[in-house]
């Protein structure tokens, strides 16, 4: 286990009280960087259904896994044996059968079939087939919402979540420093990424990296003015930018950082927009303070860009911590303009700076800890345009 059964059982009670703050008396929760949260379960089984369950009043959570899969339930959960359950291989890709008709069978053995239940709607690994399984199979509950009650649960950090995240952050240097150092005229893309990733799973002699929950974003040329576009085999070229977006990952928490490698002679224009770029981050990060609000941060960072007439509609920033494909946000508080989110000590975000213009772009990010006082970088690393 990653944390003390303490800081487990916390996490419980913050859940239960948001639970019968918003009158839900059991809990499905099929995020699987939730699940992670409540339990400590980690695999790579989020392909299929699987889910923590809480009950309102429970001791533990119930970690319910696929049979194959509960060998890592019983290795990576704090939980008791008993609070492990699985459901058979005849459910796996039978349809009409599905792992969801075992899930309404145990809330009915349990009597819960006629609680208020949560459901994350919009988690990435609950289906509408899930849904409809659970509203057919369960005619007596109320359904409703979680409206992301355990993801809100996970955005004040504890300190030994912090100090993971600085581990994190530690390797997305190293990955990034790799990255500048392998982006070179000739060099294919994908090339460069093998350097990338090989740097980020072996951080450093004291801690290992991991799979990150986003693949390395490597947008070059026309590229940059496009978002989330990976490595392909064509090589690099001079007159060109390239924007790195990467992760260091430990223990699944993750520390994003981008930068911008421009190769050939200087461009002033594309200096000038990293340098306007970066001091509407700069800015940003300045009014990052407890006590403050996300809208508050987003109004400070939006105010250098209508100085230079810089138009960028995308919010630039989203909460981070635990991460799973294919997302490093907990979806939860947003930098941008109207999220009314008070920023508190430990809340942790990925504020990122990216803009295009067309045919081309720059971006530069922070992955960023609300102090007592103030902030915190997580990385050390120059936001300059890199030219090579």
């Amino acid at each position: 286990m990653n944390f003390s059964k303490e800081e487990y059982k916390a996490r419980l009670n913050k859940v239960q009280n948001s639970m019968q703050e918003k009158g839900i008396e059991l809990l499905i929760s099929s995020d699987t960087a939730n699940m992670n949260y409540l339990t400590g379960y980690d695999a790579w089984s989020f392909y299929y259904a699987q889910a923590v369950i809480v009950h309102v009043n429970a001791d533990e959570p119930l970690c319910w896994v696929r049979k194959q899969d509960s060998g890592g339930a019983y290795i990576k959960t704090y939980l008791k044996n008993e609070n492990i359950l699985v459901y058979d291989e005849k459910y796996i890709h039978t349809w009409p059968v599905h792992p969801y008709d075992n899930l309404v069978e145990i809330i009915k053995e349990r009597k819960w079939d006629k609680l208020t239940i949560g459901l994350e709607m919009d988690s990435h690994y609950f289906t509408a087939y899930c849904y409809e399984k659970m509203k057919q199979g369960l005619p007596n509950v109320k359904l409703k919402d979680s409206e992301r009650l355990v993801n809100w649960a996970r955005v004040v950090k504890s300190n030994a979540e912090i100090e993971l995240m600085k581990s994190a952050a530690i390797i997305s240097q190293k990955g990034m420093q790799t990255a500048i150092d392998v982006i070179n005229l000739g060099v294919r893309q994908c090339d460069a990424v093998g350097e990338i990733q090989k740097a980020l799973f072996y951080g450093t002699p004291e801690f290992g990296g991991e799979y990150s929950s986003i693949a390395t974003l490597l947008p070059t040329g026309k590229g940059t003015s496009a978002s989330h576009l990976t490595a392909t085999q064509d090589k690099f070229v001079e007159g060109e930018a390239t924007i790195i977006e990467l992760s260091g990952v430990y223990q699944r928490y993750h520390c994003p950082m981008a930068r911008t490698v421009l190769l050939g002679k200087p461009d002033q224009l594309k200096i000038d927009t990293m340098n306007k770029t970066n001091e509407a981050l700069q800015a940003g990060i300045d009014a990052a303070k407890p006590g403050q609000t996300a809208d508050d941060v987003a109004q400070a960072f939006w105010k250098i860009l209508d100085k230079y007439g810089i138009e960028k509609t995308s919010r630039t920033g989203y909460s981070i911590g635990i991460g799973y494909p294919p997302d490093w946000g907990e979806h939860t508080l947003n930098i941008s303009k109207g999220d009314m989110t008070i920023l508190e000590p430990n809340v942790t975000f990925h504020m990122i700076a990216v803009m295009q213009f067309g045919g081309w772009g720059v971006e530069a990010s922070e992955a960023i800890r609300i102090t007592d006082k103030g902030c915190e970088l997580f990385c050390n690393f120059s936001k300059d345009l890199q030219i090579k």
